[in-house]
């Protein structure tokens, strides 16, 4: 069956499905449907699949006109009905894995999508999971579920694990030019994983394959944690330079001159996204299963977390200078996506910023073009419009998202700007930075 299926995946013959059309999800199908597979993505929700059957993409990533397109050639179709992955001979998992209040990890999305592939397990299918979570969630969770059919793991059908690496947002680096890592439960699952991924690349050494899905899970893992690790390194280094009265942009600047040893990460207002801020907490938790605590890197947690608090109290001090109290100030924030030049706002931390400020009494307004609206506070806040910016009455504006600014208009007005981010587009003379 190994021998059948590898045969298809090389000549494009077979049928793949992605779970969960998503940041992940979507570029995947899009990207398998382009090289010549028929595509299946499944999703849960009816809004979305209507749209992409549609010709409409959700992600910033994926233009509408190449949805249209495979639509066109019925290449590509999405579904909420889990019968039409039956004539699947791939499937990807590509659902969230977000933690809860007590950061333990809730892996329901992957459980619930893990079921719908057993409804349509058969001998000789290939199923990878790209879901970031914590090692042994392949092995330990999802296998269990799949064997509940009768079928074996690595016998009767094949099994993988492979990290997701989508940074949105990012126009160089995508689903084709971007390495992959891909641990399989056998030798045969991990080369039919490596076949059916490098069907996707530019590149035939874009494929790493590793000796279990182990290895696979531990590495993306350890890709987030090294970033959330010197980010926080970075943060409080900015505290630090705050008090002595030391530019700390310029000292990473300064010290990014080096060409070895040395990788410039910059402080903010803390890391947000699907990432970084949820994948430490996965490797703490697992580790302490084995009674082992990862205190470095709950310990670079928590000092990311505690950006949004500094930053509320560097604003209040802004403000202090000029004599005006932060409850009641009027505060327009810039950006309220998780990073520039996206609308995805999951764990955003500019939002928690502007929850922390209105909870401090603070009247809030924002501006993002890509987030026409928010929840703050269980209420509805639309986005001002940018030409908006520049006339504002605001006491302070806040730079929480980097982007292109009318700052040097607030600046000609005498607006009070307070640059969480190193935004640019004023001397430092004209406003406040982190």
């Amino acid at each position: 069956m190994s021998d059948s299926l590898a045969s298809r995946l090389t000549t494009r013959n077979a049928t793949v499905g992605v779970i969960g059309l998503g940041y992940v999800g979507l570029p995947l199908a899009v990207s398998f449907a382009e090289v010549g597979f028929l595509v299946r993505g499944f999703d849960v929700s009816e809004q979305v699949v209507t749209g992409l059957n549609s010709g409409a993409s959700h992600i910033d990533d994926i233009a509408s006109v190449r949805i249209t397109q495979l639509i066109g050639t019925k290449k590509f179709c999405a579904t909420t009905a889990s019968a039409d992955l039956a004539e699947c001979d791939a499937i990807f998992i590509c659902v969230p894995t977000p933690f809860d209040r007590a950061k333990t990890p809730d892996l329901s999305y992957v459980e619930a999508a893990t079921r719908t592939v057993a409804k349509v397990l058969r001998r000789g299918m290939l199923v990878i999971l790209q879901s970031t979570t914590y090692p042994r969630t392949t092995t330990e969770f999802v296998r269990p579920i799949l064997e509940e059919t009768g079928l074996r793991a690595g016998v009767d059908f094949h099994l993988a694990f492979s990290p997701e690496r989508v940074d949105p947002g990012n126009s160089k680096w995508n689903v084709r030019n971007t390495p992959k890592v891909v641990g399989g439960l056998t030798p045969a699952c991990t080369e039919l994983a490596k076949g059916l991924l490098l069907s996707l690349m530019d590149d035939p050494n874009l494929v790493r394959t590793v000796e279990s899905p182990e290895v696979a899970e531990m590495a993306k893992l350890l890709e987030n944690t090294y970033r959330a690790g010197n980010i926080a390194l970075v943060n409080e280094l900015a505290q630090l330079c705050h008090e002595m009265n030391i530019d700390v942009w310029n000292v990473i600047d300064a010290a990014a001159t080096k060409p070895f040893g040395f990788h410039a990460f910059y402080p903010g207002i803390g890391p947000g996204g699907h990432c970084i801020p949820v994948d430490p907490f996965y490797l703490a938790w697992k580790a302490r299963e084995y009674n082992f605590e990862t205190r470095f890197i709950e310990l670079a947690a928590e000092i990311n977390d505690a950006m949004a608090n500094y930053v509320i109290m560097r604003m209040q001090d802004v403000l202090n200078e000029r004599s005006t109290s932060l409850r009641g100030a009027k505060i327009l924030c810039l950006g309220a996506a998780f990073k520039r030049g996206v609308s995805d706002t999951r764990n955003s931390r500019a939002i928690h910023i502007m929850e922390l400020l209105k909870q401090r009494g603070a009247v809030v307004s924002y501006c993002d073009p890509l987030v026409p609206s928010i929840r703050l506070g269980g209420e509805q806040l639309d986005s001002i419009g940018l030409n908006h910016v520049s006339a504002t009455d605001a006491d302070l504006v806040a730079v929480l998202v980097g982007g292109g600014w009318p700052l040097i208009e607030l600046a000609k007005r005498g607006i009070l700007v307070f640059d969480a981010v190193n935004s640019g587009g004023l001397p430092q003379g004209n406003r406040e930075r982190l």
